[in-house]
């Protein structure tokens, strides 16, 4: 069975698997594998001691080698000609007038392949602007349309929270969001607060969604009548993360209360279902 490591090419990029080749890898290493654009430089995030064989699915392709001073050097120019080839297409968009934006190119490490990523509301017609890059860049040229997530993903920025977007630091792939996940947090609806930068719901909508619906299973429903050592009592709020329950009492006071000492009799699973219906 051949040793194989996991291997990323960017910050939260997706994990690729490539086959180790015999050579004695560990993670944090730097390595030159061969892919479908030639040779790239890569860092090793799964060791082969790590991997787990059941999410391989495919042909791997090789590590060529560790990477050395040489190699990451070359790595660190081709970005540079990559910031000249994305100011260079903006130009060519310009001046062919055509309805998108580029966002960012990569090359390969010898630079015989340029990716340029752009975003754009609808398909665009870019053969030609194509091939007046490849002639202006000596080089081959690929673009790649992509959505609102990975435009912002690719560009970067700060969240909501003040700290660096979760996508560029530790989310590799989107997780699917909904607004459910926001109601069942009780956070308001509004898009201001409920979506990113992107303008999609925020990916951080999803990471508390289970825990505040495991949570809030164990929770009265608002006005349930129930009972506390202060007297009969309706239901006026909860809160999820503290476990407390605020009720107001027959006397008309309202109190916090552990929602260990709220006693009520849940709904059978029978009502609850003809309640929904």
């Amino acid at each position: 069975m051949p040793e194989i490591a996991g291997v990323r090419f960017h910050q939260a990029g997706k994990v690729y698997y490539f086959d180790a080749a015999g050579i004695p890898l560990e993670v944090n290493n730097d390595v030159v594998v061969e892919t479908s654009r030639g040779q790239e430089l890569g860092k090793v995030v799964i060791s082969p001691k790590q991997v787990i064989f059941s999410e391989i699915t495919e042909p791997l392709k090789p590590i060529i080698r560790k990477a050395q001073a040489e190699d990451i050097e070359k790595a660190q120019q081709q970005q540079e000609k990559a910031t000249n080839a994305i100011a260079k297409c903006r130009e060519l968009v310009e001046k062919f007038n055509l309805p998108m934006k580029p966002i960012s190119a990569q090359y390969n490490l010898d630079g015989s392949h340029l990716t340029i990523f752009f975003s754009a509301e609808k398909r665009v017609d870019f053969r030609e602007l194509v091939r007046e890059l490849s002639r202006n860049l000596k080089t081959h040229v690929e673009l790649r349309q992509v959505g609102a997530r990975d435009e912002a993903k690719l560009i970067g920025g700060l969240g909501k929270c003040g700290f660096p977007l979760c996508c560029t630091t530790f989310l590799s792939e989107f997780e699917p969001v909904s607004i459910k996940m926001a109601k069942e947090q009780d956070i308001a609806l509004n898009p201001m607060k409920t979506s990113g930068i992107c303008g999609r719901l925020l990916c951080c909508l999803g990471y508390e969604y289970e825990q505040y619906r495991a949570m809030k299973e164990k929770m009265p429903p608002l006005r349930q009548e129930v009972s506390t050592a202060l007297g009969n009592a309706k239901v006026v709020s909860c809160n999820p993360l503290k476990e407390t329950v605020t009720v107001e009492l027959e006397t008309g006071v309202t109190v916090e209360l552990p929602l260990s000492q709220i006693g009520w009799r849940e709904k059978p699973a029978d009502d609850k279902q003809q309640t929904k219906t």
